[in-house]
């Protein structure tokens, strides 16, 4: 039986919502399971059940008071933010540089540095620790801000560069004619431009250094320094056997919220971001 052309979309239609479905449910049952998980303790815990059956919100005061959670959260926060506002005024700067100004050697840096950021975290480590001694940073989170700046910054000035290149030279000289100094043309004339860009590399600079765990575990040892991911690591229960689940992913799931709340208020700015340059003209 030959289909007609409304049965072929239909049906083509149908198998693109049913992927989409699949993928939806992939991607979101583990972070549901973590909220109802969340909400149980006791024996409920080793109970299969997809939809909550209790409501301890004990979970979440014991992880974010008891527990020491809610400072680590906020050691997260600081950190991320910082390592994000040093990132940008950096990049957007080093990108200007790379992008407007010629020079020899313009493209082996501009190699060097997308080469920089695929080193692994592991194959530094022991440098970045004699670093962070060398500053006096150990055991604070001066130390988280600079191994973090130091490992966003490649990525950050890479892609900064390669939207910069795609903004018109004649922007840039109309600027110079109405006698726009070079540190204005780069804040109100190129900035407001690069404002997806700028959205979409400040986030993932963000995501990265919120759930680092390796440079955290390192170059921090007291519990008031810590961020959230060595802290929800370092969770233990009554005895040395016993975990608390409960409070465990009472934890991950207010380290997670942020970042949700983060990509759907910037969702429009960063799918521009990603796209910006794919279509020249």
């Amino acid at each position: 039986m030959k289909l007609t052309r409304k049965q072929r979309q239909a049906a083509h239609l149908a198998w693109i919502y049913a992927a989409a479905a699949l993928v939806t449910v992939v991607s979101v049952f583990p972070f549901y399971n973590a909220i109802i998980t969340s909400l149980q303790t006791g024996q409920d815990l080793f109970l299969p059940s997809y939809l909550p059956t209790s409501f301890h919100w004990e979970n979440y005061a014991t992880a974010l008071v008891h527990n020491g959670v809610g400072r680590s959260l906020a050691n997260s926060v600081l950190v991320a933010t910082v390592t994000v506002g040093g990132c940008l005024l950096v990049s957007i700067t080093g990108a200007f540089a790379l992008a407007r100004i010629r020079f020899r050697g313009q493209r082996a840096l501009l190699f060097t540095i997308l080469c920089v950021s695929m080193f692994p975290q592991v194959a530094v480590l022991s440098g970045m620790f004699e670093l962070v001694r060398f500053l006096g940073l150990y055991d604070s989170l001066g130390a988280l801000v600079v191994s973090y700046t130091t490992f966003s910054l490649p990525f950050t000035i890479w892609v900064l560069t390669t939207f910069m290149k795609n903004i018109p030279v004649e922007l840039e000289e109309a600027a110079i004619v109405d006698g726009a100094s070079l540190w204005v043309i780069i804040t109100k004339v190129f900035a407001p431009i690069m404002g997806p860009a700028l959205v979409t590399t400040g986030l993932l600079a963000f995501i990265g250094a919120w759930n680092e765990f390796m440079f955290a575990l390192t170059f921090v040892i007291s519990g008031e320094n810590r961020t959230v991911p060595v802290a929800i690591a370092l969770l233990q229960g009554a005895s040395q056997y016993e975990l608390p689940w409960g409070s465990i992913m009472a934890a991950s799931v207010t380290v997670t919220l942020p970042i949700i709340v983060m990509v759907l208020i910037f969702q429009k700015r960063i799918v521009s971001g990603l796209s910006a340059g794919a279509v020249k003209g």
